[in-house]
């Protein structure tokens, strides 16, 4: 009965939703089931936090690897989640959003998670760098289109590209870079997000599918 309830709660909430989209005398319950999950939602919210104080209490309590940076977490997340929760230094009080102009907490994400967050993505921006390296080293046919394109947007999206191609006459104004750049991300490129969106959804409705027929179950942890 451990699994089979699971699997019947799954097979009957799918179900109804699905028949929700195709129905409409069905379309306020999809909306009921959403406030559910919202509910639920909530309770994740405490099993994530809870779980994120074990995981670093452990870590501090076994001197595991990079042990001072869980000091960090903790300290960071015990004391913004009591500055959020009791409106702590907020000017409106207990009754004020604690994202209230002025509250400690909007300053605490405006002056601390933000840089740090501007911070992250700056450094991704060597990685990136590197991944562009090494991906568009011309070693094959597909790699040396990559690269032509890539290179064609890079120059297109500068003045520099028109500076060097504004020349070409308007009947061939197709062969300006800019003009090619805008061709490239109009159509090629274009295809080809909407085809990853398409395998995407396929995929999603497959794995649906399986979940709510019982077929895939590992999210009840096991292969079984």
């Amino acid at each position: 009965m451990k699994r089979e309830i699971p699997l019947l709660i799954t097979f009957g909430i799918g179900t109804l939703l699905i028949l929700s989209v195709f129905i409409p005398p069905m379309e306020t319950l999809g909306e009921d089931f959403t406030v559910f999950f919202d509910i639920i939602a909530v309770f994740a919210f405490f099993l994530g936090g809870g779980n994120l104080l074990r995981v670093h209490v452990n870590k501090l309590q076994n001197r595991k690897t990079d042990w001072p940076f869980s000091i960090v977490t903790l300290v960071g997340f015990v004391v913004v989640l009591a500055i959020g929760m009791f409106k702590l230094g907020n000017p409106g009080g207990i009754a004020a959003q604690p994202t209230a102009a002025g509250s400690l907490f909007q300053e605490i994400f405006d002056y601390v998670l933000v840089p740090l967050g501007a911070t992250m993505y700056s450094l991704l921006a060597f990685f990136v760098a590197s991944a562009s390296y090494r991906a568009f080293r011309a070693k094959n046919r597909e790699a040396t289109i990559l690269l032509i394109s890539a290179f064609i947007i890079l120059l297109g999206r500068t003045p520099f590209g028109m500076m060097a191609t504004g020349w070409i006459p308007e009947s061939f104004d197709i062969l300006q870079v800019p003009n090619m750049a805008v061709w490239i991300m109009n159509s090629p490129n274009l295809a080809g997000q909407r085809a990853i969106l398409i395998g995407i959804g396929l995929g999603v409705v497959s794995m649906s599918l399986r979940i709510i027929l019982g077929i895939e179950r590992t999210y009840l942890g096991g292969d079984d």
